[in-house]
């Protein structure tokens, strides 16, 4: 009101003093001590000739590449997949040397290479299992040249699910009779509905395998041996699960158990124990074994 200017609050005093300061202040010269410092940004011109050389090395491609193959492949570990991808890769590529390279076109290397990608990803995974075993069926053939002729070598079809079988450790009476179904002659084209009919039945029956010995670690509470009345009256109720007749598509086997719910199966169990008879017991591997024979049984045989 008196037309005098009144002075500045300290605070404000100071933060115009700190912006005059910051606009006279030059510009910090970089530090040459042996202290941390921050990497030099490249130019634009710089950044241009870096992307031609990834470009031109055919670095970018091959990346996408790879991302792609993850995506398709859906595996379980994908940091393991992109190491084994790119050791894959230089493997194979032409100036590659040595012994591995020279031996990759023969049928152990392929077959080792299908079960490489047949067990990316669970068979669960529908997507992804069959883009696997596509891929695995175009190694197989000879990288597809024989695809248009009807199919891979019925020898390495059956080499493969015996591998599959065995490496995942069914039980061998097992997988000799669900191999004896699904496996084709020697002389034989196989299709790829075939072959993935064949290769999806061997991964259900390893896991239909894992359950029964998980369901079996219950009956014997960790002694070895079970009640065989409470054994046979689970068989039972497993083989009304899975019903009469075959099933066309190996993943209904399971879920046809999931059906045994833990109510009929308590049932089953209390009805077995009420049975006046000397109960003997059963072994992990009877066990294993008749269980597993109700799955092969329900297997459709290939034609």
């Amino acid at each position: 009101q008196d037309g005098r200017k009144r002075p500045l609050p300290p605070v404000t005093k100071m933060a115009a003093y700190e912006k005059r300061r910051a606009v006279a202040a030059p510009a910090p010269a970089p530090a040459t001590g042996s202290g941390p410092s921050e990497p030099p940004r490249p130019a634009a011109g710089e950044l241009g000739s870096e992307a031609e050389f990834l470009l031109r090395a055919g670095v970018t491609a091959m990346v996408r590449e790879a991302l792609l193959k993850v995506l398709e492949a859906r595996p379980e570990e994908p940091v393991s997949f992109l190491a084994d991808y790119f050791e894959r890769l230089v493997l194979g590529s032409p100036g590659a040397t040595g012994e591995a390279s020279a031996e990759l076109p023969g049928p152990p290397q392929r077959l080792a290479r299908a079960l490489w990608y047949l067990r990316l990803a669970h068979h669960s995974h529908r997507t992804a299992f069959d883009s696997n075993a596509g891929a695995a069926y175009e190694v197989l053939g000879a990288g597809g040249r024989r695809r248009k002729a009807g199919g891979v070598d019925g020898r390495l079809y059956s080499e493969l699910l015996r591998r599959i079988c065995q490496h995942g450790g069914a039980p061998a009476e097992a997988a000799a009779a669900l191999l004896g179904r699904v496996r084709c002659r020697d002389h034989e084209a196989v299709p790829f509905d075939v072959f993935r009919y064949g290769v999806l039945t061997c991964f259900v029956l390893l896991e239909f395998a894992a359950k029964a010995d998980a369901l079996f670690a219950i009956l014997d509470g960790g002694s070895g041996a079970a009640d065989s009345r409470v054994c046979q009256a689970v068989l039972r109720a497993l083989e009304d699960a899975l019903g009469a007749g075959h099933f066309s598509l190996p993943g209904r086997y399971l879920e046809a158990g999931s059906k045994l719910g833990p109510d009929g199966l308590a049932l089953a169990m209390d009805r077995a124990l009420q049975e006046r008879k000397i109960g003997i017991s059963m072994s992990r591997e009877e066990f294993l074994k008749k269980a597993t024979a109700l799955f092969v049984a329900k297997v459709k045989p290939v034609e």
